[in-house]
């Protein structure tokens, strides 16, 4: 297999599933277009929410944003915050693959040098996703 193809997999596949999967999961989590669903975790989350704004659920909290999502599906916004963010975990995952997969090298030299660059790639995902989570909630 050649070098890197697990990381442009898991890109592709993370992006494309997080963007199809993330409307099920708001589904399967209580957020439905009806409202939220009886004794769902969603349900949970609004009690909770309700309690600790002494009644109410705020404008703009989560609750409120994944209720929205639920009702009325993800913007446009929203569905390329979440494929990126799978993106960038199916390359992490994918990455590992590839860097586990390679045959070991020769010298202590060289594995550290792989090593620190793995590392590298890590952080720089780390502060990718963070990105996608500050644009997330300046957009809401």
């Amino acid at each position: 297999m050649k070098p890197g193809l697990f990381t442009v997999l898991g890109v592709a596949a993370g992006a494309v599933g997080t963007a199809v999967l993330a409307p099920v999961a708001l589904t399967m989590a209580g957020f439905t277009s009806a409202g939220i669903a009886a004794g769902s975790l969603g349900a949970s989350m609004m009690s909770s929410a309700a309690i600790a704004n002494g009644g109410g659920v705020a404008a703009g909290s989560l609750v409120a944003l994944l209720q929205s999502a639920g009702a009325a599906g993800l913007s446009a916004g929203a569905t390329a915050a979440v494929a990126s963010v799978g993106g960038a975990v199916g390359a992490a995952f994918g990455g590992a693959a590839d860097f586990f997969s390679r045959p070991p090298p020769n010298n202590d030299d060289t594995t550290e040098r792989l090593i620190s660059k793995y590392m590298a790639i890590m952080l720089t995902l780390i502060i990718g996703l963070l990105m996608v989570a500050i644009i997330i909630v300046k957009e809401n």
